[in-house]
């Protein structure tokens, strides 16, 4: 077992998405042996080897984990918060058996921003995907409010097709 507990150490209210909290824990021991093999999950929207910081996207909101602290946004209460932190240390401890299956991260990735998605969105402005603009559109995309299935010409126009793949992969 590489980590035997994550305690919460803190709630404060999260900014973001008002009526829910941040917590944040401190893992029983650094994580810097296996942030670059968690690097390697589903979910992972950034990796800085060097600070050795990553952070994952869930729904709602981030997790982040430093090399001793994790950070977890837009938790509704203590009790799912001990929840979100129980099933994060079963997944590092997770992670860590299965290392030696794994390719570690060893170069930095950083999170797209709205102007990578919208440099990939059709650009049409057309509305249709309740949005005022492809910009608006690709903001709301990385907050995690819409999904990328809202942008019809997406799906509907056989020239987006490759376009729709690429923004896939960086979501």
């Amino acid at each position: 077992m590489f980590l035997e507990a994550i305690t919460l150490t803190q709630t404060t209210p999260c900014l973001a998405e008002p009526g829910k909290i941040i917590v944040t824990g401190k893992p029983s021991g650094p994580l810097d042996d296996v942030l670059p093999y968690l690097a390697t999950l589903p979910g992972v929207i950034g990796f800085n080897p060097e600070t050795l910081t990553l952070t994952l996207r869930r729904q709602p909101g981030f997790i982040t984990i430093y090399r001793q602290r994790i950070t977890i946004t837009q938790v509704k209460d203590v009790t799912e918060g001990l929840s979100l932190l129980e099933a994060l240390k079963e997944a590092i401890n997770a992670t860590w058996e299965h290392r030696h299956e794994l390719t570690p991260v060893i170069k930095l990735q950083r999170p797209p921003r709205p102007l990578d998605l919208y440099a990939i969105l059709p650009q049409t402005n057309c509305i249709q995907c309740g949005e005022a603009t492809c910009m608006a559109f690709a903001v709301n995309l990385l907050m995690g409010k819409t999904s990328l299935d809202r942008c019809l010409p997406l799906h509907t126009n056989p020239a987006y097709i490759e376009r729709r793949a690429a923004l896939e992969a960086l979501l």
